[in-house]
């Protein structure tokens, strides 16, 4: 049940997230163009453009996150494959752009970075792994208990044909190949006290 409520608490969070960052661009790429700014002598209209491009790749990939996060939370499973190299990706990007927030604005976004982060991480290793197809067991079919295993029933050797070997027939033993063997199998004999 936790990891459910982590997932839809991703799946949010990513979502505001990729709201923010697109209109955070979008309002950065207006201003420059309004205001006629240049850094370095670049184009304004060319900063603007770009701020822009900038908005909607990342709230796009963002958003791409957030899908994954939801279909994580609605099928209850662990993300794999594709969407789990994406989750892993928002993980790195929300460790970067919480070093930057530490350096460029204040510890609060810091924080709430390191907290995006955490609940990534959560969600990718609160999932367990499967562990592979289920081997079968012995007895039944498939690891369902089944009942005692019947013993192999004899192949007739004349219905194959001269030169190819037959299946499930046991090897016939050839000169030396057989080990030493016990003269009495099966019998232990007691142990007499040595102390009176």
């Amino acid at each position: 049940m936790v990891r459910r409520t982590v997932a839809w608490v991703v799946a949010v969070v990513l979502i505001v997230e990729a709201l923010g960052i697109g209109a955070l661009n979008w309002f950065l790429g207006v201003v420059v163009e309004r205001q006629k700014m240049s850094m370095a002598g670049l184009d304004p209209h060319l900063m603007s453009t770009s701020s822009k491009i900038g908005g909607v790749v990342f709230g796009l990939y963002f958003a791409l996150c957030a899908l994954v996060a939801l279909l994580v939370a609605v099928r209850d499973r662990a993300p794999a494959g594709f969407g789990r190299v994406v989750l892993i990706s928002a993980a790195v990007v929300q460790g970067l752009l919480g070093a930057f927030a530490w350096g460029l604005i204040d510890v609060t976004a810091f924080l709430a970075m390191v907290v995006v982060l955490a609940l990534l991480v959560l969600l990718l290793v609160s999932y367990d792994r499967d562990g592979g197809p289920v081997e079968a067991a012995p007895g039944g079919g498939g690891g369902t208990g089944g009942g005692p295993r019947v013993p192999d029933e004899p192949v007739d050797a004349s219905a194959a044909p001269p030169g190819e070997p037959v299946a499930e027939r046991p090897a016939e033993p050839r000169d030396g190949d057989e080990g030493p063997r016990d003269a009495v199998a099966g019998r232990l004999t007691r142990l007499a006290p040595t102390t009176p």
